[in-house]
């Protein structure tokens, strides 16, 4: 992997068993790992953990890719919100124990408020926050997951869609401040998501690997707003999406990270047959990616 600059992963849920469960899933062949936290630690020592993983990690050339808090820690009125503003804090400060540099999660948002209306506390909060992750080497990456949000309103998240990412950007127009990018959200939403990585790629710090399948006879009978689901995710090489092509974009674009499987969406593998789907999705983003051959020396 040394010469590798694109892993292929999966997300872990954080807790006092997630470097046992690495440990069981490495052998199927994950070459970076996110750890993922729900709006809180949840008592969780960062640096036990840290410790424990490394040590799961041990010999086997994977890394842990990022950490993650999923939360809100923009409104001081959303649940949680003083545990997930900690979250943000503790992990941007314990990235480098786990041997990574990047801190992933979303970017909050002043509830039920349109996303403009949220950009002011966006800019006070993260100002603060890029200043202190750049202080320890650490980069911040937001997902454009919308939590069943729009641009009106909704609980979770502002960084869901380009209109939103340039009112960011603008705002704030820190260096090691970018975004956690996926297509499966821009897809359910009826958006083609290769015009935007074109585009943000060099803001995207890393990928999750998720994709969706758009049921478009669906919506050609009953639209979106309909009875029947138009839309649902997937994971990759389950999906509409055609990975070498997003792979290619991000070569072209520079990027150097990993993309991680978000998994435990999928409506078919599921249940017992999770990890059966989570291992496909490996070995065909593995397929998309081309394995690394040096070139010869002359």
């Amino acid at each position: 992997m040394h010469n590798e600059t694109v892993r292929i992963g999966t997300l872990v849920n954080a807790g006092q068993k997630s470097p046992d469960y690495i440990r069981q899933i490495l052998p199927h062949g994950f070459e970076s790992f996110q750890i993922s936290f729900w709006q809180e630690l949840g008592g969780c020592d960062l640096k036990k953990l840290a410790a424990e993983t490394r040590e799961a990690l041990a010999a086997s050339g994977a890394v842990v890719s990022s950490l993650a808090v999923f939360g809100n820690p923009l409104d001081p009125a959303a649940r949680k919100n003083a545990e997930t503003v900690e979250a943000w804090k503790a992990c941007i400060g314990a990235a480098k124990a786990f041997g990574c540099d990047l801190v992933c999660g979303f970017a909050g948002r002043l509830i039920d408020r349109p996303i403009d209306e949220s950009i002011p506390a966006y800019r006070t909060f993260w100002g603060e926050m890029s200043r202190r992750a750049a202080d320890g080497g650490v980069r911040i990456a937001f997902e454009n997951c919308e939590m069943g949000g729009n641009w009106r309103r909704g609980d979770f998240n502002i960084a869901t869609i380009p209109a939103a990412w340039e009112l960011m950007f603008d705002a704030l127009p820190a260096e090691n401040i970018g975004l956690c990018w996926e297509p499966c959200h821009q897809m359910v939403k009826l958006i083609d998501p290769m015009p935007q990585l074109r585009r943000y790629v060099r803001r995207i710090f890393h990928v999750h690997g998720k994709d969706a399948t758009v049921l478009w006879d669906v919506v050609r009978e009953h639209g979106i707003a309909g009875p029947k689901p138009f839309a649902f995710h997937r994971t990759p090489g389950f999906g509409d999406s055609n990975w070498t092509d997003i792979i290619s974009e991000l070569r072209r674009g520079g990027f150097v990270g990993s993309i991680d499987i978000e998994g435990w969406h999928d409506p078919v593998y599921r249940e017992e047959l999770e990890m059966t789907g989570q291992v496909a999705g490996l070995n065909y983003l593995k397929r998309c990616r081309a394995a690394f051959v040096p070139n010869p020396h002359v």
